[in-house]
């Protein structure tokens, strides 16, 4: 009886021994407190001020203003989110090429920059919800009688030189004239002179030419699949991720972005952020 007793003791002390050996060894996960003060919300915040990466070279979306400050749709909403955050802001013109390494460097906090969320992308940053929704377009002279890609049978599309924008209505199996320009603000220039029929390009740019020319219409065409423009975020940090979700998510529902889109573009938001599946 005392040998079953015995055995029993040190066969416990061993298994305790295992339990302990095992806590030991097994890495705790991190706590919730770290992972609070890593986040570049934490970050902003103490550090008082909020980066944003911007194309400051693409109006309405930002630009450089008279006076040499940045300006646009994209730095009003900045400038709202700096506010709700209670920080100040610096805007940080960012290219095309360098939106995805300046977050991974650390050089911005969040990038705007009419970045189009893609599968591609999202193997090395995170996105946001969408914040605007884009396609593309055709730019018409009202007067022309162009509604929609079906009348440009036997007419002139005017695009930038490189682009293929003019293939999406060939595509269609419609025959159109396409006639190249060194910029977009020459193709423009080529509609409104009636050199063209008609110029190809993003709708959200195309409503903002409008705006600047009453005698100019965008037709309502969804020439290509939408793409839906969100934030740009370091991977990995959910925190931030679900902050900026959620004042996106108050400025729809106040209404505030859709203002804002129309003080800049002059037209309401073509397409609802959140499509019907």
């Amino acid at each position: 009886m005392k040998l079953v007793r015995a055995s029993a003791k040190i066969a416990c002390a061993i298994t305790m021994a295992g339990l302990l050996s095992i806590a030991g060894c097994t890495k705790t996960a991190p706590r919730a407190q770290d992972a609070s003060a890593s986040s570049t919300l934490q970050k902003v915040l103490q550090r008082g001020m909020l980066r944003v990466g911007d194309c400051l070279s693409f109006a309405p979306f930002g630009f450089m203003d008279q006076n040499g400050k940045p300006d646009g749709y994209d730095v009003d909403l900045a400038k709202e989110l700096a506010k709700e955050m209670g920080v100040k802001l610096e805007m940080v013109d960012t290219t095309s090429a360098n939106r995805i390494p300046n977050l991974q460097t650390g050089k911005v906090d969040v990038v705007f920059c009419n970045f189009t969320r893609n599968l591609e992308r999202a193997k090395e940053i995170e996105f946001t919800s969408p914040y605007v929704v884009a396609s593309e377009a055709m730019l018409v002279r009202k007067s022309s009688g162009i509604h929609s890609a079906k009348d440009m049978a036997n007419r002139t599309i005017a695009t930038v030189k490189g682009s293929t924008n003019g293939d999406e209505v060939r595509s269609m199996g419609i025959p159109v004239k396409i006639q190249e320009y060194d910029s977009s603000q020459a193709a423009i220039l080529a509609v409104k002179q009636g050199q063209a029929d008609a110029m190809i390009e993003d709708n959200n740019f195309l409503a903002y030419q409008a705006k600047l020319d009453p005698s100019l219409k965008v037709t309502d065409d969804a020439l290509v699949p939408l793409e839906y423009n969100a934030f740009g975020v370091k991977q990995g940090d959910q925190i931030w991720l679900n902050y900026l979700n959620l004042f996106l998510f108050n400025i729809n529902a106040s209404g505030l972005n859709k203002q804002l889109y129309n003080k800049w573009f002059g037209t309401d938001p073509k397409f609802p952020l959140n499509p019907q599946f």
